[in-house]
């Protein structure tokens, strides 16, 4: 890999399945993330993603591009948009460093509303993944 290299992109469908599962994986039980009518009473238009379920789909958009011998080594990641359901988020990524083993890739996901999460991924990858 090389700086400037893109990575193909993840359209991920945001469904309230998707929304409800992520918040119970993660724990996070805020009402806004499983109840639309106690998310409408706080001013949100209806439930939205949690920032935890956002963390593990960047992590699972890198290491699906990458393969297997790609390891997590920092995920940085801002959040902006809510992810409602019903949208789509397409998540991208840029490589911004190489060094030996290691790759630093900007990450954007975007929805219909703006960009979701912004940030930076820092993995290490073998030679077979980066082949």
């Amino acid at each position: 890999m090389n700086v400037g290299d893109t990575l193909a992109p993840l359209e991920i469908p945001v469904t309230r399945t998707l929304i409800v599962a992520g918040a119970i994986a993660s724990r996070d039980y805020q009402d806004v993330h499983h109840d639309a009518r106690l998310a409408r009473e706080k001013g949100s238009p209806d439930i939205f993603m949690n920032i935890l379920t956002t963390n593990g789909l960047v992590g699972r958009y890198i290491t699906d591009r990458l393969g297997p011998g790609a390891v997590l080594r920092k995920v940085a990641i801002r959040l902006g948009a809510p992810n409602y359901p019903g949208d789509t988020m397409v998540l991208t990524g840029t490589v911004a460093a190489v060094d030996g083993d290691r790759i630093e890739i900007r990450v954007l996901g975007a929805n219909g509303i703006g960009h979701h999460v912004t940030g930076t991924v820092t993995v290490t990858v073998t030679a077979e993944a980066a082949a």
